[in-house]
């Protein structure tokens, strides 16, 4: 594995002798820019894998992306390699529709320290959430991105991640009430404790969420991609362009359905991806919004 084939792959020219926040912002910024969030080989065919190995052939040598358990343990290995400090932690995803958290530490995450004050570096959440830029762990502190205003919680037991997004306006009626919305202004990400977690924490849920017949990620289809004016996401046959305009205070969605045979011009045109193997559209009724 090598740090320049890495850094191509994203499109970092910069210099990367200091482990600096200046540095580490970039390189997250430009990750989620260049990496689609994705789990396309589960449709595919194919197997995810916690190989690290396999992991830089996929997302680097052969321009895919991945899910967080691949593009977070990627990233974890680039701080590694850029002399940054840091420590992989798990983290429990909310979900909308028990209202609580998953049971299961399913999100892979890392904590970076810098000067001595520790961020949450996540370059693999997609759609919406993505946060662009690493976020100081500072509880309560208003900490506004693009895609909205991230705050990270803590109550004496464990972190929580929440995000306040922008005002949704549908540019087609016909999706104003598409499943795939998420219309909560203010959402709840994720929650985490600070102890260390190693690969071996995350098999056995990496297998459980691509085999399942009841993971929304076996359910549907899902690659998303962040632009520089918002994200673009393809989730089974639906497109979605999507426009920040955090000034306005808004957030402009523009969806269409694309057919079968236009789905792998979109891929590589919009995403920049080109798959090996037959891809199969999913998008049966999970709990997965945008």
């Amino acid at each position: 594995m090598d740090l320049r084939g890495y850094f191509n792959r994203i499109g970092f020219t910069g210099l990367h002798d200091k482990a600096n926040l200046d540095t580490l912002r970039t390189i997250h910024k430009l990750h989620v820019m260049n990496i689609p969030f994705e789990n396309l080989s589960i449709h595919c065919g194919e197997k995810n894998t916690m190989d690290l190995p396999t992991i830089y052939d996929k997302i680097v040598k052969s321009k895919r992306g991945g899910w967080c358990c691949e593009n977070n343990l990627l990233f974890s290995w680039v701080l590694r390699e850029m002399g940054y400090k840091y420590t992989t932690l798990g983290s429990k995803v909310f979900s909308k529709f028990i209202n609580d958290f998953y049971p299961v530490e399913s999100h892979l995450i890392n904590m970076v320290e810098i000067d001595g004050k520790p961020y949450i570096a996540d370059v693999s959440y997609g759609v919406s959430c993505q946060m662009w830029h690493p976020l100081e762990m500072i509880s309560g502190k208003e900490q506004p991105q693009p895609p909205g205003v991230f705050r990270l919680l803590n109550d004496k037991k464990r972190w929580i991640l929440e995000k306040t997004a922008w005002k949704q306006l549908v540019q087609d009626e016909a999706f104003a009430n598409s499943s795939l919305l998420d219309k909560r202004l203010t959402k709840t990400m994720y929650c985490f404790t600070l102890k260390p977690r190693g690969i071996d924490n995350f098999i056995e849920i990496s297998e459980c969420l691509q085999t399942s017949p009841d993971s929304r990620f076996v359910l549907k289809s899902i690659v998303s991609l962040q632009t520089p004016t918002g994200f673009r996401a393809l989730i089974g046959w639906t497109f979605s362009e999507v426009t920040f305009k955090p000034q306005e205070d808004l957030e402009l969605v523009d969806m269409k359905e694309i057919p079968d045979c236009d789905i792998e011009t979109l891929l590589r045109e919009k995403f920049n991806l080109v798959l090996v193997n037959k891809f199969t559209p999913k998008n049966n009724k999970a709990n997965y919004c945008m």
